[in-house]
């Protein structure tokens, strides 16, 4: 008995190829429609058996929003994603979000079908061989490259990252001392300890490493320079020592 079925891809062309292709197999399919805003409103009206969902992007945030609507609305109603090779984010965000399967882009049309027979039949519609190499890469992940913006981040306490930030933004130590209502001398010494944790002897250095690492990209809520009430205290001692 063939299955009641919706195609939606992100290409409608190859939704209607698709659907052209389950169709001569014997299968009902109501709609074959790209995945925009009212993709999951004609899902959920529809009601179909099985809901065919393409995507080429498995593992961008958002991507599977559609099926977490269709499965809170429309339980009775089994996804199937049709994706590429999944990473094991990807794939952990589909069954996530309520998915009954995932096919990969490749697949036979023989395929494609067993799986929505499988989904329908309130079976899991993977194949052994991708869950066994997405639980495979995470359990063995690739080493991840090293991040020096963030390794550097973390070795600095949050006032620090503010003296930083306004180091980076050209301002002496009277002006750092008044934007953070801190006396001067100790706005000297959170320089001092900056430096000396970023293994750089001038502001100028602190500033090059931070903007080369991305550092101030990631240092938040300090880039906005937020004003204390009160007026900062007054030194009148000149800054002494080099780069400082």
């Amino acid at each position: 008995m063939g299955v009641r079925l919706m195609v939606v891809d992100d290409h409608r062309l190859l939704a209607e190829a698709l659907a052209s292709a389950l169709k001569l197999r014997g299968h009902r399919v109501l709609a074959a429609a790209a995945p925009a805003a009212g993709a999951a409103e004609l899902v959920i009206s529809r009601a179909p058996e099985v809901c065919l969902f393409g995507t080429a992007a498995p593992a961008e945030p958002g991507t599977f929003d559609p099926i977490v609507r269709i499965k809170r609305e429309r339980p009775q109603v089994a996804t199937v994603v049709l994706g590429p090779v999944p990473s094991p984010r990807g794939i952990a965000a589909a069954f996530a979000a309520g998915a009954a399967g995932y096919v990969r882009h490749d697949e036979r049309i023989e395929g494609v079908e067993r799986a929505l027979m499988k989904a329908r039949a309130g079976e899991a519609a993977v194949a052994p061989a991708l869950l066994q190499g997405a639980f495979g890469e995470l359990l063995n992940p690739a080493a991840q490259p090293d991040d020096e913006g963030q390794r550097l981040l973390e070795m600095l306490t949050p006032r620090e990252v503010e003296v930083l930030v306004r180091v980076a933004d050209g301002e002496d130590t009277r002006l750092i001392a008044a934007g953070m209502g801190i006396a001067p001398s100790t706005a000297r010494t959170h320089v001092q300890r900056v430096l000396m944790k970023l293994g750089v002897g001038s502001r100028l250095e602190a500033a090059a490493l931070a903007a080369r690492t991305g550092l101030l990209d990631r240092a938040g809520p300090a880039a906005d320079h937020p004003v204390p009430p009160g007026p900062a205290p007054a030194e009148v001692s000149p800054d002494r020592g080099p780069g400082l």
